[in-house]
C-alpha cells in the first residue's frame, strides 16, 4: 500500500482529513493556494478591530474533540476555550417585537411565553420533533458515508430507514414549521435554519429541521480569541502529526487515466500520487482540475452572501452577540434569491458582534460588526459593485428603523461578495454551501466522499457529504480519510 497521499485545500475539511490520515500512518502533503490555511474561516484586523470572515458559531464540539482525541488537554478550557453563547440569538421582527433564544430550555420556554403566550407549549413540541430527526439521522446521514454499501448494511442504518418517514422528508421546512406554530413570527424564525446550508425553506425538505436541535440541544459556542483559533489549533495539530503543509501552491490539475488518479500538477510540476483527498468545491474540481464530464454542474448551487465588516466607534447595548433583523416578506425574499436570482429588495440582515463575548475584538466603547445578507449565486447579468452599493444603503436604512443609526460611526470597512468566494475559494458560482437542498432528494444526494468513477479520488468539505457548517465539514474530512484508508489496503 502506498502511504503517500495528497490533500488539495487547507479548509476545515482538508485539515480534518489530513489529521485523520496522518493518525492512520500516512505521509500527507497538503497543498493550499492561499497564503494561509482555513479557507472561508479567516480573520481581518484593522484599526484595533478584529473580525471573523466566516462562521461565528460553533456547535457539536465533540466533533472537534475527536480530532484531538490523543491529546491529554481539555480543549474546552485550554487549547480552545469554548464560550457558551446565551442568548444564542436576538431576533428583531418587522412589527418591532424582539425575542431572545436560549440553549437553556426553561429560559427558552419563558422567553417564548412572554413573546407569544400561546406558543410556549408549541416550542417544546417543535424542539422535541427536531431532536427526533437528529436521533434518527445522526448515525445514517451525519456521521457515516451514506453512499457506501457498507453503511447501508449496518443494523443501525436499517433501524433508521424503517423510521424514515419520521424525519419529515416529504414536507418543506416551511410547511412543517407552520404545523407547529400559530405565530407567524416563530414560523419565520425556524424557517431561517434552512439557510444554514444555503437552502430555501419554502422548497427544502423539513428534514433540515434537525438544525435547531443541533443549536439548542447540543449547545452554541464561540472560541475565545476568534474562530481563527480553531484553524490555528488544527494546523498545529496537523504539523505535529507530520503533515507537510505547502502554502501558495495552487493545484492546476488532477492527473489521471480512465480508471484512477496518477498525481497532481502543482505550479507546472507533476507530483505522483495514487490517492488524493480533495477539499476543493466538487463542481469546480471536475470542471477545472479533473476536466471530466460529471452530473454535478446541473445541480442548483446554494446561496451566496454579501458581507460587510464594520468597525463601529460606539457601542449598542441593545444588541447581542448574534442578531437577526427579518424581512417583512420572507417568501418574497427567497423568490428573489432563487427564482429571479437578484439581490433582495428587503433582505434579512444578520449582525454578529463578537466583542460582546470577547471584548478584545474591538477598542473599548467600540464594536466589531460582521454583517451578512443572503445573496443569489453568480449569474452573467449581475453587477456586484452596484449591488454592494445599493445593498449597503438598504442595510443602513433598515437598521436605522430599529434605532441603530451607524452610518456616521463606521470607521473601518471591508467587503466580501460572491465573486470573492469564487475567486479566493473556488466556490462554484460563488455559492457558500456547495449544492442547495431545495428538493426532497437533494438533502440526501450531496456528492459522495468517495468518487467511484475514478479510483483514488475522495472529497471533503462543505460541498460534499454530509454538508456545510463547521462540524459537518470536519466530519466529511474524517469520512473521506477513513474511506481512503479502507480502499487503499
Amino acid at each position: 500500500m502506498n502511504k503517500r497521499v495528497a490533500v488539495i485545500g487547507g479548509g476545515l475539511g482538508g485539515l480534518s482529513g489530513a489529521i485523520y490520515l496522518a493518525r492512520l500512518g500516512y505521509q500527507v502533503d497538503l497543498y493550499e493556494q492561499n497564503q494561509q490555511v482555513g479557507g472561508k474561516m479567516g480573520e481581518w484586523q484593522s484599526s484595533g478591530f478584529r473580525f471573523d470572515t466566516g462562521p461565528s458559531l460553533l456547535t457539536m464540539p465533540f466533533v472537534i474533540e475527536d480530532l484531538f482525541e490523543s491529546s491529554s488537554v481539555d480543549l474546552r478550557d485550554t487549547v480552545l476555550p469554548f464560550i457558551p453563547i446565551e442568548p444564542v440569538c436576538r431576533y428583531f421582527f418587522p412589527d418591532s417585537s424582539i425575542l431572545d433564544t436560549f440553549v437553556d430550555r426553561e429560559k427558552m420556554r419563558n422567553a417564548v411565553n412572554a413573546f407569544s403566550p400561546q406558543s410556549a407549549e408549541q416550542i417544546d413540541q417543535f424542539l422535541n420533533y427536531s431532536k427526533r430527526i437528529y436521533d434518527i439521522t445522526h448515525d445514517l446521514f451525519v456521521t457515516h458515508p451514506v453512499h457506501e454499501f457498507s453503511t447501508l448494511f449496518k443494523i443501525k442504518t436499517w433501524t433508521s430507514l424503517l423510521r424514515f418517514w419520521q424525519i419529515d422528508p416529504f414536507r418543506t421546512v416551511h410547511q412543517s414549521t407552520k404545523r407547529f406554530f400559530d405565530d407567524d413570527r416563530l414560523v419565520q424564525l425556524f424557517d431561517r435554519y434552512a439557510t444554514y446550508n444555503g437552502s430555501n425553506p419554502f422548497q427544502a425538505p423539513a428534514t433540515l429541521n434537525i438544525i435547531p436541535y443541533v443549536e439548542f440541544g447540543l449547545g452554541s459556542y464561540y472560541v475565545k480569541g476568534g474562530m481563527i483559533k480553531l484553524i490555528h489549533a488544527l494546523e498545529k495539530r496537523a504539523k505535529y502529526l507530520g503533515v507537510n503543509i505547502h502554502l501558495n501552491r495552487r493545484v492546476e490539475r488532477i492527473e489521471h487515466n480512465d480508471e484512477s488518479v496518477q498525481g497532481l500538477s502543482v505550479n507546472n510540476t507533476f507530483i505522483p500520487y495514487s490517492n488524493i483527498l480533495c477539499n476543493a468545491d466538487v463542481v469546480d474540481t471536475f470542471t477545472r482540475l479533473v476536466k471530466k464530464k460529471h452530473k454535478y454542474d446541473k445541480l442548483e448551487p446554494s446561496l451566496s452572501g454579501l458581507v460587510f465588516l464594520w468597525g463601529i466607534d460606539r457601542s449598542f447595548p441593545q444588541l447581542a452577540h448574534h442578531n437577526i433583523f427579518f424581512s417583512d416578506d420572507y417568501e418574497q425574499e427567497f423568490r428573489q434569491l432563487f427564482n429571479t436570482k437578484t439581490a433582495p429588495l428587503d433582505p434579512t440582515v444578520y449582525v454578529s458582534i463578537t466583542c460582546k463575548s470577547d471584548p478584545s475584538h474591538a477598542p473599548e466603547g467600540n464594536e466589531n460588526w460582521f454583517v451578512l445578507v443572503n445573496m443569489p449565486y453568480l449569474t452573467k447579468d449581475q453587477d456586484w459593485s452596484q449591488i454592494a452599493v445599493q445593498t449597503k444603503k438598504t442595510i443602513l436604512s433598515k437598521l436605522e428603523k430599529y434605532g441603530l443609526a451607524i452610518k456616521n460611526h463606521i470607521v473601518t470597512e471591508k467587503q466580501i461578495s460572491p465573486p470573492d468566494y469564487q475567486t479566493h475559494y473556488g466556490s462554484n458560482k460563488g455559492s457558500i454551501y456547495g449544492i442547495s437542498s431545495n428538493t426532497p432528494s437533494m438533502a440526501f444526494r450531496r456528492p459522495a466522499n468517495r468518487y467511484k468513477g475514478l479510483k483514488g479520488l475522495y472529497f471533503a468539505g462543505g460541498s460534499a457529504h454530509p454538508g456545510g457548517g463547521i462540524p459537518l465539514t470536519l466530519l466529511s474530512g474524517k469520512m473521506a480519510a477513513e474511506l481512503l484508508h479502507k480502499y487503499s489496503i
